[in-house]
């Protein structure tokens, strides 16, 4: 029997580090390493050391490769995939200045919306970028940084995101992919490429940003030998460009050019998305128009407060996560770190409609309600970017794929389904952040479309045989009309909308 071969694929997300030891040519999950990270900050703040990110991957990649009893020596290539938008500044050496600026840091809020204005509104940011400057982008949080810490914005040499951070210190190389640049606003979905007006509003010289390669799994370098070292494994090996999370996801459900198009998700972790692998260019002020890791496009909408917003009030009231019933007349928005999705970065959680008979499990059933409406709500509109009409009964009964880790917990899945009224499928593979990241380095290391590979894995292993098919519930229309008035009439006066 010949010598089985691996690639790794790293999921870098907010919390923690996955690294997914899967077999080449069946897409087998064999191992998953993993290792935690750090996140600081009060208020509107949320930063990490990027080095403890470095640490977390040599860590991960270590504990998945013990796992699987294989040696280094069976790896032939590695991707990562990270959060999207953070901000990493370095110095010349390639150090980082100051800890990197996370995607949920709302501090930049008022740098979105002068930048919103400066280049004259919304709509003139869809047409250049695919997306309206909120905080969580990566460009605001540059102009924050240049008006908050002048100094260490001074001394940057070199301005990466999260995955490309990592990825250059595996390759040697200063390299990203179309998916993640299009989260920073400074690269345009209609180019395919930075756009240098927005890089001079932003005093942002293109010297200090990585090549773009054509997709994610595109061979950027090979790992160095000061890597392969630290890692244990050989040095030489493939390195992909990879990608941000939320296309790395998408390649892993097999959603893409090679495979599915236009087929909605809808993903439950520290933040809520939906999101779609589309042909079509998205034009939508409401929806970030990013591009996919294959060359499509991937519109997407997300939300600040997900699972660890419906924890936390699971915490003050001193439930389980799964002693929740359906809120009643209670209404909660979770709206704990602000939101993104609808833009209202100042805002805070919000309790309304409380009778003497209202129990903690509803309240916890209404903070459950409240994240999964704010997501929702965004779904027809991703369709209409996608070219659909949500009207059409072929498309208001395509089945929602439902990932991420509140997936795995009885109640989001109950919750999505009553608000949705939609079929929804659960994928076998929890880890589909990494498998997607595996199939990128399958491609650097192969050859091959990643899609195209992650379906043909898909179509081999067990997985495919134990997603989980739900068929629909009648749509709970009360709530859902009860959550959406509390919403709008509250936005301007009390959530800063």
């Amino acid at each position: 029997m010949p010598p089985r071969t691996v690639v790794i694929g790293v999921d870098s997300s907010t919390q923690s580090t996955k690294a997914a030891v899967t077999d080449a040519e069946t897409g087998e999950l064999l191992a998953v390493g993993r290792a935690p990270h750090v996140v600081t900050g009060e208020g509107g703040a949320r930063e990490t050391d990027p080095e403890i990110w470095w640490r977390a991957l040599c860590d991960a990649v270590a504990a998945g490769l013990k796992e699987s009893g294989l040696s280094g020596s069976s790896v032939t290539g590695i991707a990562v995939a990270g959060q999207q938008h953070g901000l990493v500044v370095l110095d010349g050496s390639g150090r980082p200045l100051r800890p990197a600026l996370l995607w949920n840091d709302t501090r930049s809020a008022p740098q979105a919306s002068a930048l919103v204005a400066e280049l004259g509104g919304p709509e003139a940011w869809t047409a250049r970028t695919g997306t309206v400057p909120v905080a969580s982008m990566t460009a605001t949080k540059w102009r924050w940084l240049r008006e908050n810490d002048p100094a260490n914005a001074e001394a940057t040499a070199a301005v990466r995101l999260p995955h490309d951070f990592l990825t250059e210190r595996l390759a040697g190389v200063a390299a990203t992919d179309p998916g993640d640049a299009s989260g920073t606003c400074w690269y345009s979905t209609e180019t395919g490429a930075y756009d240098p007006d927005l890089l001079d509003r932003l005093g942002l010289d293109a010297s200090m940003l990585p090549e773009v390669a054509a997709t994610g799994g595109t061979r950027i370098g090979s790992l160095t030998e000061s890597a392969a070292e630290v890692l244990g494994l050989p040095a030489g090996i493939a390195v992909a460009a990879g990608t941000g999370d939320n296309m790395s996801a998408a390649v892993g459900l097999g959603l893409g050019g090679a495979g599915l198009l236009d087929h909605p998700v809808l993903s439950l972790g520290t933040s809520g998305t939906v999101f779609a692998a589309s042909r079509t260019r998205p034009a939508s002020t409401a929806l970030s128009g990013f591009a996919a890791a294959d060359g499509t496009y991937l519109p997407l909408a997300c939300t600040l407060n997900c699972t660890l917003a419906v924890d936390k009030v699971a915490s003050l009231l001193g439930l389980h996560r799964d002693d929740a019933t359906p809120g009643g007349e209670a209404v909660l928005l979770p709206y704990l770190d602000g939101e993104r999705t609808p833009d209202l970065p100042t805002s805070a959680g919000l309790l309304t409609g409380l009778r003497h008979d209202t129990t903690p499990q509803q309240l916890l059933g209404a903070a459950y309600e409240g994240a999964a409406f704010t997501v929702l709500r965004a779904l027809d509109e991703l369709l209409r970017a996608c070219g659909l009409d949500p009207a059409d009964p072929e498309v208001a009964s395509r089945p929602l794929r439902l990932i991420g880790g509140g997936a795995q917990g009885r109640t989001w899945v109950e919750t999505v389904r009553r608000l949705s009224g939609r079929p929804l499928i659960v994928p076998g593979s929890g880890e589909l952040v990494a498998l997607g990241a595996a199939a990128l380095a399958a491609s650097a290391a192969g050859g091959g479309d990643p899609v195209a590979i992650a379906t043909r894995w898909n179509a081999r292993s067990d997985n495919a045989d134990a997603d989980a098919g739900l068929p629909p519930l009648e749509r709970d229309t009360e709530t859902w009309e009860r959550v959406g008035s509390v919403l709008d009439r509250a936005a301007q006066p009390l959530l800063g909308g």
